[in-house]
């Protein structure tokens, strides 16, 4: 039985939380061992309060060879397994050097045959029609352990509940929903004007709204923008840029609602069991579709095409032949827009919301 046990997750923040099933999975497997994950800088609040994660070690995405030979001798051999849940060289390299037992994803193909050599046990990587979670629980199968599939959120500090509670104000104790409307890139933005119709049409049924957001200049801007732009200032409550994930977490666990495009909170929001509504444009469903609380199995919660819905968790996918293309907005970068969420209508979206908030079949 390993007594310590690293994962090694260098990559964006949502990885990094879709791989607190595999932790789960180890800690169930040997309730003793010590399991830590090793992320980038800038993803490990995904972490907080993680019951599973006895360790979070932080690296810098950048830096130099020296800080990086560096961080590798720290690291040698101090754990009897070490995992890598991603395909990444980062995360193999860093399995490596941590783990006298080694066990990975690799991409298939003649071209990664040397970087297996890395790892004692792999297994190919499907970057097409295995789910993210299930991708890295398969490595639980290679272990011989059971898979646990609880994609574990983000939890706040019993101290910090009365101060977040505090932050509520007219929304304490009323019902509310969350919009989370700003992601990380432009091609899965969702414009404001639709924002602000499903915005109007919650208050208008009785819900205040709480609108969450990260703590840059950009990104409170527009959610400023947005939140400003409501008739009903007394139900309208911008935390953009105030609150850590944990925050964020039990926010979205009182709310009755939570809608949000594809991005990691979205996915907490799904795992917290709150009613969620995503919104997906050219990303693939059946690879990064928010895994819904309680869903169990390897298949894959989502088609490629189409809205729908599991569980706690609607998935509306926008209009057009093409979707999802699974490539990064209409003009192939980051910072461009995509025509599949620009059409996709607010009257759609606030139909999904209604479905959910009242529990009847989704509207197709």
């Amino acid at each position: 039985m390993p007594r310590r046990i690293l994962l090694a997750c260098p990559q964006r923040i949502g990885d990094v939380l879709l791989a607190t099933p595999l932790a789960r999975s180890l800690k169930r497997a040997w309730p003793q061992a010590e399991v830590a994950m090793l992320v980038f800088q800038g993803t490990e609040g995904v972490l907080a309060g993680n019951p599973d994660i006895a360790e979070v070690i932080v690296v810098p995405r950048r830096t130099d060879l020296a800080a990086r030979a560096a961080e590798l001798r720290a690291l040698w051999r101090r754990y009897d397994l070490a995992l890598a849940p991603l395909a990444t060289d980062r995360a193999r390299i860093y399995c490596w050097a941590a783990g006298r037992r080694r066990v990975g994803l690799v991409n298939p193909g003649f071209k990664d045959l040397a970087k297996t050599l890395l790892l004692n046990q792999s297994l190919g990587f499907d970057d097409l029609d295995t789910h993210t979670v299930a991708m890295g629980l398969s490595l639980a199968g290679l272990l011989g352990i059971a898979p646990c599939y609880d994609v574990v959120p983000p939890a706040i500090a019993p101290a910090c509940l009365d101060s977040l509670l505090a932050r509520l104000g007219p929304l304490a104790g009323n019902p509310f929903a969350v919009l989370h409307v700003y992601p990380n890139f432009a091609y899965k933005m969702w414009p404001p004007a639709a924002w602000i119709a499903l915005a109007q049409s919650l208050q208008q049924r009785g819900l205040g709204v709480a609108f969450t957001g990260g703590p840059e200049g950009a990104e409170r801007a527009y959610v400023d923008a947005i939140a400003r732009a409501l008739p009903d200032r007394p139900r309208t409550l911008d935390l953009a840029g105030t609150l850590t994930l944990g925050a964020t977490a039990e926010l979205i666990r009182r709310a009755r609602l939570y809608v949000g495009p594809d991005t990691a909170v979205t996915h907490i929001a799904a795992a917290t069991g709150t009613p969620t509504v995503a919104l997906f444009g050219p990303s693939n469903p059946v690879k990064w579709g928010p895994w819904p609380r309680g869903w169990a199995g390897s298949t894959s919660p989502w088609q490629r095409r189409g809205s729908q819905r599991q569980g706690n968790v609607m998935l509306l996918q926008g209009p057009g032949d093409c979707v999802p293309c699974m490539l990064e907005g209409c003009q192939r970068n980051i910072w461009s827009g995509s025509e599949c969420l620009e059409n996709l209508s607010a009257r759609s979206v606030i139909a999904a919301a209604e479905a959910l908030l009242s529990d009847a079949a989704p509207v197709p």
